[in-house]
Formats: structure tokens, C-alpha cells, sequence
């Protein structure tokens, strides 16, 4: 069942890499992350890894793809990817992470970035596991927030693309989205449209901020850890709350920019 959301809304060997000439090979499960201000995607790369029974290394790459041909010069579709090795040397699960961008650069680099992954693993295109975690003043049209004695934070999921085993296992994790629901979130919005255009296997997880009537500390990582299971659970690797840090410093109401108006 494809889930639609509207847009607008242990121990590891680590080893560094930096290739002159780029590609993005990837493993079969990509976890797609994004650099925020906030700390989320320091705070799952840091909390997941392999079991300590595991055999898996992991092995740091860093990727830079030029912008010119959108007429950008002075930025790069840059980022990190963090592949996590079996003893044969194949990519079992990588991690990918996208610097922060602002539109409309943003718009360009995950273009670039995505066609780069279909480019470079053609041979079998990988399922891709996206979070992101929103401020609930951002998500319009949910039903109510949950009350301090609800140990689970929802966790929305959208499929999008081709069913494989990974996405039908995410699945049953997470909630439909209410057909109501709107999130306001550039990032998330750009990322839908593209990989709805494209067609990729993906599956989106969207967790909130602020969602106990109690703003407690230990609530507001709930949903942070409940993200953090989905992936360890779908990719075989271990996610450990307790080495999760995470910012909970509210930010600020973002201004509303001219350009927007050109999206709608």
C-alpha cells in the first residue's frame, strides 16, 4: 500500500576514504539523512551501529559533486557516507548524509545527489530509509497530542515507489498519515517531489517534536529513539539511546522568504 502525503508542507574499524574521481556506491539500504542545526542526524549516526557480535566494519567516504551545470559555483552537493562492511567486503547497509542546504541550492544538490545514486548503482537500485523530525508547530491537521503516560511517540510513514522487503517491514512500525495532515518543512517537501518523480524505493519517517502535553526532556528523545529502533530493526544494525545527544533548544519561527511565493 503506497502511503501519499501532499508536499507541502561494539566497537567498528573505521577507515577514511576521499576519491578524487566520484561515485556513489552504495549498499542495498541507504539510510538518507540530512545535517540539521537541531542535531538529528548526529544523534542517529552516533546511536547506530553494528551489534557487537557483528562482523561489520564501517568505512567513511566523503562525496562532492560540482554544481555548475545549474549555474552554482560556490557550492557543492556535498556529504558523508558511512558504509557498514561484511568480512567479504560488500556494502551491507550505508548511511548516507547530505550537508544543509537552503533552497533553492537545496533543490539542485538532492537532485544531483539522487541521480548520482541511480547513476552509480544501476544494477540494483538501493531502498532508501528516510527520517526527519519536525517541530509539531510545523505539522498541521494531526488528530491530538499525546499525553505523558504514552510510552510511544508516533512515528508517520510514507511509501513511496516500488515495494521491496525492507519498505513492507518499515511499514507495520509506523502510522498512515491522516489524509489531513500537513507539514511545513522545505527539506521534506523537496525530497518528496523528487523521489516521487524518479520513483525510487523509498520509505520517509517523520517524527515530531513537542508531542507530549508534557515538554519533558526524556519525552522529547522519545521520538528519536522510536526512529532510531525502525532503522536498526530494518537495516540489522543496533541503535543505543543512551549515546544519543540531541539540542532541545526551540528555534526559532523561520521568516517567510520572497521565493517561496513561487512554489506556492
Amino acid at each position: 500500500m503506497t502511503r501519499k502525503l501532499e508536499e507541502r508542507a561494539s566497537f567498528v574499524v573505521v577507515v577514511v576514504v576521499v576519491v578524487s574521481k566520484m561515485k556513489l556506491v552504495v549498499a542495498p539500504k541507504v539510510v538518507f539523512l540530512f545535517r540539521d542545526t537541531e542535531g538529528f542526524a548526529s544523534a542517529v549516526i552516533d546511536a547506530l551501529h553494528p551489534h557487537p557480535s557483528s562482523s561489520l566494519t564501517r568505512l567513511d567516504d566523503i562525496f562532492e559533486l560540482s554544481l555548475e551545470g545549474y549555474g552554482i559555483k560556490n557550492h557543492k552537493a556535498s556529504g558523508h557516507v558511512f558504509h557498514y562492511v561484511d568480512h567479504h567486503g560488500i556494502y551491507q547497509v550505508s548511511v548516507l548524509v547530505m550537508q544543509h542546504y537552503e533552497p533553492p541550492v537545496l533543490a539542485c544538490a538532492l537532485n544531483e545527489v539522487l541521480n548520482k545514486i541511480v547513476e552509480d548503482n544501476s544494477a540494483s537500485i538501493p531502498t532508501l530509509l528516510v527520517p526527519f523530525l519536525v517541530a509539531s508547530s510545523k505539522v498541521k491537521g494531526k488528530s491530538r497530542s499525546l499525553r505523558s503516560d504514552e510510552s510511544k511517540a508516533l512515528v508517520f510513514g510514507i511509501q513511496i515507489g516500488k515495494n521491496t522487503d525492507i519498505t513492507q517491514a518499515v511499514l507495520s512500525k509506523t502510522q498512515e498519515p491522516p489524509s489531513s495532515l500537513r507539514i511545513q518543512h522545505e527539506t521534506l517537501a523537496c525530497f518528496l517531489h523528487f523521489v516521487r518523480v524518479m520513483q525510487l524505493p523509498t520509505f520517509v519517517l517523520i517524527g515530531q517534536t513537542g508531542q507530549h502535553s508534557e515538554n519533558k526532556s526524556d519525552k522529547e528523545l522519545e521520538p528519536i529513539h522510536v526512529i532510531g529502533e525502525i532503522l536498526a530493526s530494518s537495516t540489522g544494525l543496533q541503535f543505543s539511546e543512551g549515546k544519543v545527544i540531541w539540542n532541545l533548544e526551540k528555534r526559532t519561527v523561520e521568516s517567510k522568504e520572497p521565493w517561496r511565493a513561487l512554489y506556492g
